[in-house]
């Protein structure tokens, strides 16, 4: 049994996805960027609950793409990260993590805030000066949220374990 632990995260438009890349390819360290752009949904779900974890997603996305506002910017000390709010994104992570609340990390059971993260490990004082310089010329704009994907985690890259597009269900 594959027991490293698997990652949730967003699946976005693929506009939306290919500027949050572009912005990451830009200003993160090159030699510690092993990831796409992405938001996290959940970080380290245990290995052995994998089947549970794909039926609920399965289950989960039977539901129509939506949109997800991005807000604005924030810093994270070494880092900058684009902030998104949407309230059907947060109802979705909130009836995941009520199904697996006896499994989840501290990290995955504290209160979310969806971000792209496009800086980290930088100087604070490089963190600042990209943080002031995206806020200048920050508009706020849309993104569309497409599904979930599941990845193991590889120590440092991830592993892509399967992907689970949002559909509309059958009628009621």
């Amino acid at each position: 049994m594959d027991d490293r632990p698997l990652i949730l995260t967003l699946r976005l438009d693929p506009a939306s996805q290919e500027r949050f890349d572009a912005l990451r390819r830009a200003h993160f360290p090159s030699g510690r960027n092993h990831l796409a752009a992405h938001v996290t949904l959940f970080h380290a779900l245990p290995a052995v609950h994998a089947d549970d974890v794909r039926a609920d997603l399965a289950e989960a996305t039977g539901r129509a793409p939506f949109a997800v506002e991005v807000a604005g910017l924030r810093s994270l000390g070494r880092g900058v990260a684009y902030v998104l709010r949407s309230p059907e994104l947060d109802a979705l992570r909130a009836a995941l993590a009520g199904r697996w609340r006896p499994w989840l990390t501290p990290q995955d059971a504290q209160r979310f805030s969806a971000h792209v993260t496009v800086q980290n490990k930088v100087a604070p004082d490089a963190a600042r000066a990209l943080l002031d310089a995206l806020t200048a010329e920050f508009v706020p704009g849309t993104a569309r949220a497409e599904g979930l994907d599941l990845w193991r985690y590889a120590g440092g890259p991830w592993e892509f374990d399967g992907g689970y597009g949002f559909r509309p269900g059958p009628p009621d």
